[in-house]
């Protein structure tokens, strides 16, 4: 918990003026009901789950907005947002901060970027194309394809990141991509067996896609103000003794000044 929020507050004293947080308040959400396989909270701690609601009231007394998720996830959330915060022409640039491959897709151009605060690595969408070898646009369809341990779908067989990455760019996405393999790129190897795999199991590729596919439509903010940070409520300096980091207080009302 005093990870996150010293990973906040840095944000905040690098300049950032409108913050919010997604937290996954529960870890299942609607795509457990579309598919068995994916990721639950079995075999999480209990001590951890249980921190999440500690965070979420902590974020908020140190004065930062908090999406806590139960039907969607902390990636749609954050999906959801940037996509709002973007279409607003008094965004300068938005910044989702996380390294979750999945959250690439929401890049756009230099303005809507993703950042790896641990590796320090901020990709725009040259630097998604040069990672995955795809647009951001098409970074569902590679994950459908490729598969996502984390999340807990296996992909296709055979369907690794260099073949997924060479199909969709030149198709963009799997309802491009020729059913008569003699027409793909003559540089991907194995295409007969990589097309009878994908259309031999066309039903799974696309769940696999709708569950990469973060969604837009997450009710996260109606207004920009709802973001701007104005400085941590007066409760926060507790919540910072019962951390045992009071110098989270004093670089709040530091950062608040700047």
């Amino acid at each position: 918990m005093r990870g996150v929020l010293q990973s906040v507050l840095s944000l905040l004293e690098e300049g950032a003026s409108h913050v919010g947080v997604a937290t996954d308040h529960v870890v299942e959400s609607f795509r457990n009901q579309l598919y068995s396989g994916y990721k639950t909270s079995e075999g999480v701690a209990p001590e951890l789950l249980s921190q999440f609601p500690l965070l979420e009231d902590a974020l908020q007394s140190m004065g930062v907005k908090v999406w806590p998720m139960v039907e969607f996830e902390a990636d749609d959330a954050l999906a959801s947002a940037a996509a709002r915060a973007a279409r607003d022409d008094s965004v300068e640039q938005v910044i989702i901060c996380t390294p979750d491959k999945d959250l690439a897709q929401c890049v756009v151009d230099r303005r809507v970027l993703q950042l790896d605060r641990r590796r320090g690595i901020l990709r725009d969408e040259a630097a998604v194309v040069e990672k995955f070898g795809v647009k951001p646009e098409s970074i569902a369809d590679y994950l459908a394809v490729v598969g996502d341990s984390a999340d807990g779908y296996p992909g296709l067989p055979g369907w690794g990141p260099k073949a997924a990455a060479m199909a969709l760019a030149q198709y963009g996405h799997l309802e491009n991509i020729p059913r008569d393999w003699r027409i793909w790129p003559p540089s991907m190897r194995g295409a007969q067996r990589l097309a009878a795999v994908l259309f031999g199991q066309w039903e799974d590729a696309v769940l696999y896609r709708t569950l990469a596919t973060l969604r837009l439509d997450v009710p996260v903010f109606e207004s920009l103000d709802e973001l701007r940070w104005a400085g941590p409520r007066v409760d926060f300096g507790g919540w910072c003794e019962r951390l045992r980091s009071p110098e989270l207080q004093a670089r709040a009302i530091k950062a608040l000044r700047v």
